[in-house]
């Protein structure tokens, strides 16, 4: 089953076919199955983490424009935006960590139904703790042998915690893209490693293609997640016979994230440069410094420069100076690029 613990082991560890059946066997080295491929997904989460986060710190106190609505919005730094896209994947790899122990609880000792039936009483107890010693994995006998021979929820769960990741994925790649746009009609902030020709008629166009292609592994991780919940909702009374459908879809999510999260790393994070003077030159030109100078001014104020600004295609720094309501010292605090009075007193990652 992917992970090298046959069925065989198992049939050893529980005596050569006596006292179980395909009903309780099969489930057991599905969940062995997948417990054991999280050891490689959690190491590519924590790889692309620990990348983003020396990004974040590398670029801890640089002033560029925040946005929300793809609206200029405050003032933050290079640093907290990939400080916000590891911290992302920090939460994943606790949830991923946690929902993953739903798995250890088996059937094993159930036989077919969970009834336990041709089962001596010491036999599950026995061989949950003789599988956990040889595969190394604390599993747990179930409380209830009946209802944990039929119900899958434990992979339900497993599964959407995977979707979560890839929709996580696709939102920092859409991100990257989105920064690296252009690079001179788009926002160009960042560059990205260059991984080949963009095109075949458009000279020197360079694709963002690692990020494309996380985008596209994601999806389909979503729809893996769909049919996994299809299938676990398909079982009738005692047995769910989609586990099969189930477990080929989990193994591929984790197969697609794993390597593609490796790959991201890889070929694209570690390489990416930031355009300072992009940033500085957009951040000069928005308006997201009203929101700190209205602490000075008073918001209706500070509203009112702003709208100036915007209607004489100025900037919000020559405004304010022909406004005269602010002291040199202080216009220049302000719009020199201060990450102190931007808000972020702090910028540096934890």
């Amino acid at each position: 089953l992917a992970s090298g613990f046959a069925i065989a082991d198992l049939h050893h560890a529980v005596g050569h076919d006596l006292s179980q059946s395909t009903n309780d066997v099969y489930p057991t080295a599905i969940r062995l199955t997948v417990l054991r491929a999280c050891d490689g997904l959690v190491s590519a989460q924590v790889n692309l983490r620990d990348a983003f986060r020396a990004k974040a710190l590398q670029h801890a106190n640089e002033l560029k424009v925040g946005r929300t609505q793809l609206q200029d919005a405050v003032p933050m730094t290079v640093g907290q935006e990939f400080g916000a896209f590891a911290e992302l994947i920090d939460e994943d790899i606790v949830q991923l960590q946690s929902v993953a122990r739903l798995l250890l609880e088996i059937n094993l000792g159930g036989s077919a139904i969970g009834t336990s039936i041709n089962v001596p009483r010491e036999f599950p107890g026995i061989v949950c703790g003789h599988l956990s010693r040889i595969s190394g994995i604390q599993l747990v006998a179930a409380r209830n042998f009946i209802e944990a021979t039929s119900d899958t929820g434990g992979f339900v769960s497993f599964s959407g915690m995977l979707k979560r990741i890839a929709v996580k994925l696709t939102k920092i790649c859409n991100d990257l893209r989105l920064l690296s746009s252009g690079p001179l009609g788009g926002l160009g902030e960042i560059r990205l490693p260059p991984v080949q020709a963009g095109s075949s008629i458009m000279p020197g166009k360079i694709n963002p293609v690692i990020p494309e292609m996380v985008n596209q592994l994601s999806f389909q991780v979503i729809g893996h997640d769909l049919t996994v919940t299809l299938a676990a909702s398909a079982g009738q009374l005692q047995l769910n016979a989609m586990e099969p459908v189930i477990v080929l879809n989990i193994l591929q999510s984790m197969r697609l994230l794993t390597r593609g999260m490796r790959i991201f790393k890889e070929r694209c994070v570690d390489g990416i440069e930031v355009d300072f003077d992009r940033c500085r030159a957009l951040l000069d030109q928005s308006l997201v410094l009203a929101t700190p100078l209205a602490k000075l001014i008073g918001y209706g104020k500070a509203a009112e420069l702003s709208k100036r600004a915007l209607a004489g295609k100025r900037t919000l720094r020559q405004v304010v100076e022909e406004a005269g309501v602010l002291l040199p010292d202080q216009v220049e605090h302000i719009f020199g690029n201060s990450a102190e009075f931007a808000g972020l007193p702090d910028a540096s990652p934890a």
